[in-house]
């Protein structure tokens, strides 16, 4: 069934990068129950085909998701990805810049290459697919909302490019929400605190040490728990929708309180 609320999103076309997993799919999924047109990236198709099914389940029909796998470091299927909303739907609402990674290690252990890739996903690809769809979004009034991270806030040790890239990502949104303002157009970000994905997992954390990672998170967020998929998708469809329209530039934790938590 679709949610009755959030009436202002039904039928807007949505662009979710990252729709494969964590985050960006359990977004889909949620503005598919609210009646969005969704056009879904993401570089893992089985998964992406899996998550089409969900945005199916939660009451969406066949000709309002398209599914498009591709990088979205890669140029060319950025300027693919854009075009290819515009020409399905006819014209791009809200992006949601969702697709990111973690790259693990300070300073003296990562590498150049391990830096340079954790800024081509998680800085770069939001700058390009932005531009690229902007001029869309200018033309309907739309707004952007960019997954960031607790991180962008507050410093942790470890993750130094992560940690940069996310900060990036913060003063990026204010950037643009300041260039666009005047013309109609929103840009907001999310700041999840620890959420249950596999994004640690893939980053290289065992399953012995993701268990304790997560029962350390107890005492990280004020709440006492880490975060889920759907508590931080219901934030991003709450800033991409008319509730949030006097909102713009605004970096909204989703955290638990983590980071307004300091060590004693």
């Amino acid at each position: 069934m679709l949610n009755p609320e959030m009436s202002s999103l039904r039928d807007k076309v949505v662009v979710i990068t990252g729709a494969s997993s964590g985050i960006g799919a359990g977004t889909a999924v949620h503005f598919a129950s609210l009646g969005c047109k969704l056009v879904i990236a993401g570089r893992n198709e089985d998964n992406l085909k899996g998550v089409s099914q969900k945005c199916l389940g939660s009451g969406l029909s066949a000709d309002k998701v398209s599914v498009l796998i591709g990088d979205v470091t890669d140029e060319a299927f950025c300027e693919k990805l854009v075009k290819h909303a515009v020409n399905t739907f006819g014209n791009i609402d809200v992006l949601v810049n969702s697709a990111g990674i973690l790259v693990t290690g300070g300073i003296e252990q990562i590498d150049m290459k391990d830096f340079d890739r954790q800024m081509d996903v998680n800085v770069r690809s939001i700058f390009l697919l932005t531009k690229l769809a902007l001029p869309h979004i200018l033309a309907t009034k739309g707004n952007i909302v960019n997954v960031s991270s607790v991180t962008g806030m507050r410093s942790f040790p470890g993750v130094v490019a992560y940690n940069i890239s996310k900060a990036a990502v913060d003063h990026f949104t204010r950037s643009v929400a300041l260039e666009v303002a005047s013309r109609g157009v929103r840009v907001n970000a999310v700041n999840p605190g620890v959420i249950v994905t596999e994004c640690h997992r893939r980053a290289g954390m065992n399953d012995e040490d993701y268990a304790k990672f997560l029962e350390h998170s107890k005492s990280t967020h004020a709440l006492g728990r880490p975060g889920t998929v759907g508590e931080v998708a219901r934030a991003i469809a709450f800033l991409a929708s008319e509730d949030a329209s006097f909102i713009t530039g605004h970096t909204l934790p989703v955290d638990g309180g983590r980071n307004i938590m300091c060590p004693r």
